[in-house]
């Protein structure tokens, strides 16, 4: 797929392939197809000309956009492993992160590197932190360059002896996950379970050239392009969201169900086919999309491990009437198994091909108790492993939990709160050494919160833990209904 990308994007490099809403929600061509082909060829030389080469792993903390895809297609052409790298995830995350793909180079953009030095106090408002430029190793900037930002990735490097593609052999990207500081976990996809996995997504949507997708993901924006559509970007702020669903006239749609609900709040109108995925999209939520204007709504089950795995439309969604939430059918060469305890398995040519460190396994565990109706369809039954879904945004207890544990502290938990829709809030339980007050408490873990970044919690109660089992492990449940109930109550 993504060879086929850059071969389309050269046969009609006039035409626009990303766009941007401007004010008044009308769309600007960010980046045109033949601009975005001179771009990746560019970024393709200047990694090669700093000596890197197949297999080698290169940070990536660029915001989505044209630069990012054109990175993506470098590090394609080159065989070169991409590890994306998440200012929102945390400093002392982040260093584990790093210190466990050991990147010969990182590319960021300016943004990125501000959040790490001038603009820090800014960054923390918007829970964004990045280690020191110092310890990210060798950095490279990718678009402009502001003061204090690492010497620009050069974009005069000599083309010659440039390799061509790859082919569809080795690693492609890692994506981080869950884990600890102390042991992170990253999922590997290669170039073939990459390339699965956007033939998988071209499958399910076809696009028809020349008429706009709104999405930002390079799984939307792979395929979209490869078929000769432009891409727009969404905007940022739900109203501009609105404006532009309103201004552009697009055949297609995706949106996560946060997004979507703040479009919809604002007043957006959808045309076309939408599709939403990455947390859970209720038949209710479908239905307003469908209520502002859309032909069709999708919901798409996908996970870091395997995008997309299955696939429902609002109207068979609305019709379920049984126990536990329709995800919908499994699509074409994903294959479904339950183990002992009911937890759904996934397979298939999408399908990551291990955890970094770790050996390859076909078998995908997803986290998600689930059932296999009479037709195949899975249905969700809830979640079998700590996780808490706050805005499309997987957060990993485990991964912060060790951050709280600050004098004062006996025992302290993470837990959900189900909010609105499918969301959750993220409450820290912590339960006081005797002789702690939560005055001093609030004070010690004022630091210690701000380093989490968008993983800082929404709520701090002070309880008592109970613990269950042989291992004498907190009992997650009970400190979560009562985060439950303190909230509904207003107590905090």
């Amino acid at each position: 797929m993504l060879d086929r990308l850059d071969h389309a994007l050269r046969a009609r490099p006039e035409r626009p392939a990303v766009l941007t809403a401007g004010r008044s929600g009308a769309p600007r061509t960010a980046a045109t197809r033949g601009e975005l082909a001179e771009l990746a060829d560019a970024y393709a030389a200047a990694l090669h000309a700093r000596g890197l080469r197949a297999g080698d792993t290169v940070g990536v903390a660029v915001r989505p956009g044209p630069r990012a895809l054109a990175v993506l297609l470098a590090l394609w052409r080159l065989g070169l492993r991409g590890a994306v790298l998440d200012p929102g995830a945390g400093e002392d995350v982040l260093r584990a992160r790093l210190a466990l793909a050991r990147p010969s180079l990182v590319l960021a953009d300016a943004t990125a590197q501000a959040v790490a030095g001038w603009a820090r106090p800014l960054a923390r408002r918007a829970r964004l932190a990045l280690p020191d430029l110092a310890e990210l190793g060798p950095v490279a900037t990718v678009g402009p360059r502001l003061p204090g930002c690492a010497p620009r990735l050069d974009a005069d490097a000599p083309r010659a002896g440039v390799p061509a593609s790859r082919g569809t052999d080795g690693d492609a990207v890692i994506v981080f996950t869950s884990g600890t500081t102390s042991r992170p976990r990253a999922v590997v996809h290669t170039r073939a379970g990459l390339a699965a996995g956007m033939a998988s997504v071209s499958a399910l949507f076809r696009a028809r050239p020349d008429e706009p997708v709104l999405g930002g993901t390079f799984f939307v924006l792979v395929p979209s392009l490869a078929q000769g559509a432009p891409v727009a970007l969404p905007a940022r702020s739900p109203r501009a969201l609105a404006r532009q669903t309103h201004r552009l006239r697009v055949q297609a749609t995706y949106l996560t169900p946060p997004q979507l609900r703040d479009a919809l709040r604002a007043g957006a109108r959808f045309r076309g086919t939408v599709w939403t995925g990455s947390a859970p999209a209720s038949a209710a939520l479908l239905a307003r999309v469908r209520r502002a204007g859309a032909d069709r709504a999708w919901g798409v089950y996908a996970l870091t491990e395997l995008f997309p795995a299955a696939a429902v439309e609002a109207g068979e969604k609305a019709a379920f009437d049984g126990d536990g939430d329709l995800a919908g059918a499994p699509l074409p060469g994903v294959e479904t198994a339950l183990d002992a305890a009911g937890q759904l398995l996934l397979t298939g040519p999408a399908a990551r091909d291990r955890y970094l460190g770790e050996a390859p396994d076909p078998w995908i565990r997803t986290g998600d108790r689930a059932r296999l109706d009479g037709a195949g369809e899975i249905v969700l039954e809830g979640r079998c492993k700590d996780m808490v879904l706050r805005r499309a945004e997987n957060i990993y207890p485990g991964l912060y939990e060790p951050a709280l544990q600050v004098p004062g502290v006996e025992l302290a938990v993470l837990v959900g709160v189900p909010a609105d829709d499918g969301d959750e809030r993220l409450v820290a339980v912590v339960q006081p050494e005797r002789g702690s007050g939560p005055r001093e408490i609030r004070a010690a873990l004022a630091e210690p919160m701000r380093r989490m970044g968008t993983a800082r919690p929404d709520a701090l109660l002070f309880a008592d833990i109970p613990l269950s089992g042989r291992s004498r492990k907190p009992d997650r449940a009970a400190p979560a209904a009562l985060a439950a109930a303190r909230l509904s109550g207003g107590r905090s």
